[in-house]
């Protein structure tokens, strides 16, 4: 237990409170499955063919991996994931999780579901942030260009500016639907033409509080560096910073680039370092929390300590609006479910999409679960914990 804010991420009674004995074992054997790497590769490779070759496997991949990790097909059936959420005061984060095909018409789709995960926001204190990635909305070839300063021809530049548009609608939207939004980082190659079109967002919509927060992926050596940067060019702009630090989702992708194309890869060279460059952004915003708004996405305990006993040095309430905590739906509910209870906010990634659009998203969860060390061990170890814990109650 922890001594400054008497929540333990242990407690599984909290963690699963929303899980039926039978929800807590058909997870207790997806984690099972998900703890062998032979088991996610296999499987992995074996759907993968099967969507490629249009076989019948939605049947099998909607009420297991899909159902655990996504709140539906569409919006309407992600209603069932908002509505238990909430009933913990834990909000809901609609992330859209189709890729785009790379054209305009592709393109035009995916910023119009955004604008209506915006509606579906509206008014709503359980859909506390809408969120989107820049690349569903314009080319990577012309982000690629824009951030190598290459020239563009007529035609590029033209699209470009479509994409930037996109950005616009979207970001637009949510400052008068009073709607906060994510922009997702992505890979570092053209992750600077990301950020200035989140900074030209936020000059023009964070005025007052902030509506647009951008992504920072602390297990590159150089985000807190641009962390800092942007917190000055907030405060020489007079706009607010909305800052989002997480961890990382490209690191063997990055690792693979620097070496193939042979410059030094961008990524912390331990784990040890990218757990304290986050520790530090996270100390960061809040010691600057009069100019940034922040929104912690992790998924790491000691994380969560450190940022909850800033606050309370600090003097910051749990549910001061200004700080947030998120974690990805179908993950680390012991975190997620104990904060919250705890008073602090909190939000959960809810992705949704057609089970076969979202199969890349579900496959990259399913190896992360098993790549980061000791991730599915500890789900699946609180699972049999509050299996054990449920078969003790029911025996007195």
């Amino acid at each position: 237990m922890n001594p400054v804010t008497n929540v333990s991420f242990d407690d599984t009674a909290v963690a699963f409170s929303s899980k039926s004995d039978a929800e807590l074992y058909k997870m207790y054997l997806l984690f099972k499955s998900m703890n062998s790497n032979k088991f996610v590769k296999l499987g992995g490779n074996l759907l993968n063919t099967a969507i490629k070759l249009h076989l019948p496997v939605k049947f099998i991949i909607k009420p297991t991996i899909f159902n655990h990790f996504c709140g539906g097909e569409t919006i309407e059936e992600s209603e069932r994931a908002i509505r238990e959420l909430a009933k913990y005061n834990i909000g809901t984060i609609l992330d859209y999780s189709v890729e785009g095909e790379g054209v305009d018409r592709s393109f035009d789709e995916t910023r119009d579901e955004i604008l209506r995960t915006v509606e579906r926001a509206l008014g709503n204190k359980h859909i506390p942030f809408s969120v989107f990635k820049v690349t569903g909305l314009m080319r990577t070839d012309l982000l690629e260009k824009v951030q190598a300063g290459e020239k563009m021809t007529a035609d590029e530049q033209a699209a470009f500016e479509r994409g930037r548009q996109r950005v616009n609608d979207i970001c637009k939207r949510c400052y008068e639907a009073d709607v906060r939004v994510f922009v997702d980082a992505e890979e570092s190659w053209f992750q600077e033409t990301i950020d200035n079109l989140a900074y030209e967002m936020m000059e023009l919509y964070n005025k007052k509080k902030a509506i647009v927060y951008n992504t920072y992926q602390l297990y590159r050596h150089d985000r807190l560096d641009a962390l800092v940067r942007d917190y000055e060019n907030a405060v020489a702009k007079d706009y607010i910073l909305g800052a989002k630090p997480v961890r990382g989702a490209y690191m063997e992708k990055e690792r693979k680039r620097a070496e193939e194309q042979g410059y030094p890869s961008p990524i912390n060279p331990t784990k040890e370092a990218s757990d304290k460059l986050y520790n530090d952004g996270l100390r960061f915003c809040i010691d600057h929390i009069d100019r940034i708004s922040l929104c912690a996405g992790t998924h790491n305990e000691d994380s969560c300590y450190l940022l909850m006993e800033m606050m309370d040095e600090k003097g910051i309430a749990p549910n001061d609006e200004r700080v947030f905590f998120a974690q990805l739906y179908g993950m680390s509910d012991n975190l997620s479910y104990n904060l919250a209870n705890a008073g602090y906010n909190v939000a959960k990634y809810v992705p949704y999409g057609p089970v076969e659009s979202v199969m890349p998203y579900l496959l990259r969860r399913a190896n992360e679960n098993t790549a980061i060390a000791g991730q599915s061990s500890r789900e699946f170890g609180l699972i049999s914990k509050e299996m054990e814990r449920r078969k003790t109650v029911k025996r007195f």
